[in-house]
């Protein structure tokens, strides 16, 4: 996350409408990351959701190129300054990987789905949540000049699909509707908010 107005967000996340967002989100993680423990989330920002996760057990660490961003992060969360085409980790570190709404905002996405492989274990968990962009939450966000979603690079999900397919078993689901500020479960690719790529590392890349 790398944009003017930190503040601005920071205070925007505290509303309830985007506190029930990230709950939301935060229950959906938990339950995919069963078993794991070491959690890297690439392009984290402030780390609401990881927050979460620390609470939980995961020991989390927190990849943003932005430093504004993560000198809002709380302790207990690792940070690190980094590129996620480059990331300065071991192969083979991590249980999981998540992305919460970040691949589609990084220019060389394949590359970072790349080092997503490298870094975590054999058999580790990716899970990708991408921005949907035939739900009405993101045409109505987009008409805001001022919105995030305006700062995206990629909207061929199934182009993202099969970048990620190169180096995963993976599944794929519609998840979250949003219409107006009512939050509610939906798998209709017209309303639901977000589209889940959960992914098995590959013994082979």
């Amino acid at each position: 996350m790398k944009f003017a107005g930190m503040d601005k967000y920071l205070q925007s996340c505290k509303s309830e409408f985007w506190k029930n967002v990230f709950k939301a989100e935060l229950d959906y993680i938990l339950h995919q990351l069963k078993g794991a423990k070491d959690v890297l989330s690439v392009g984290c920002g402030p780390a609401i959701i990881e927050t979460g996760l620390a609470e939980h057990g995961f020991n989390v660490t927190g990849l943003d190129i932005s430093k504004e961003a993560l000198g809002q992060v709380p302790d207990g969360i690792r940070t690190v300054v980094g590129s996620a085409e480059n990331m300065e980790f071991a192969a083979e570190s991590f249980d999981a990987v998540i992305y919460v709404a970040s691949l589609q905002f990084i220019e060389k996405y394949k590359e970072a789905v790349k080092e997503t492989a490298r870094v975590l274990k054999l058999g580790g968990k990716g899970l990708v949540m991408l921005l949907n962009p035939e739900s009405e939450f993101f045409k109505e966000k987009r008409q805001n000049t001022d919105s995030y979603v305006n700062m995206i690079k990629h909207t061929d999900l199934k182009k993202i699909e099969r970048v990620v397919a190169k180096y995963f078993f993976i599944e794929t689901e519609y998840f979250l509707g949003i219409k107006g500020t009512e939050i509610f479960q939906s798998r209709d690719s017209n309303v639901a908010s977000l589209y889940i790529i959960k992914g098995t590392k590959k013994q082979y890349g």
